[in-house]
């Protein structure tokens, strides 16, 4: 079995007030590579209270089901044999109110633009290697967000 670690830190700032709900969400997210990365709420949810410029939870969820999803595609297309050059994705989700007073991501797309070197998939074997990625995917089996796959070619926007 594998562990997987982050290390996240918030401190209260001099000045800001706790008790009334005036404190900064800032924070940092640490992982086990050294890499620490700046956090926050989203200012969807705190408002002024976020910090906008650091990532929040749910646009590392949503990146993390893209991140998962084009690391297993681009194995599953060696595996097929075909020369992927290069994956984009403008990955997006949607917050919607689930039951009075919980949120939740209900959605999320994922919209992958591969570029081939060489044989490039039909689009049935494309639709096949998405297929494949998403059923493989550890992140997309671990959360119960609906995560819709639309592939695009590299010259549509």
């Amino acid at each position: 079995m594998a562990k997987y670690v982050a290390e996240v830190l918030w401190t209260l700032k001099d000045g800001e007030d706790f008790l009334k709900g005036r404190y900064s969400r800032g924070h940092s997210l640490a992982f086990d590579g050294g890499i620490e990365v700046p956090a926050s709420a989203s200012p969807h949810v705190v408002g002024r209270w976020a910090v906008e410029a650091a990532v929040d939870p749910e646009e590392m969820l949503v990146a993390a089901l893209s991140n998962c999803h084009m690391l297993t595609f681009l194995h599953r297309a060696r595996l097929a044999g075909f020369l992927a050059v290069r994956y984009e994705d403008a990955a997006e989700g949607v917050m919607e109110e689930i039951a009075p007073g919980r949120l939740a991501l209900t959605k999320v797309w994922l919209r992958p633009v591969i570029t081939w070197q060489g044989a490039a998939p039909d689009a049935e074997q494309l639709a096949q290697l998405h297929h494949e990625a998403h059923d493989e995917c550890y992140i997309a089996n671990s959360v119960k967000t609906q995560v819709v796959v639309e592939a695009r070619a590299p010259n549509d926007s």
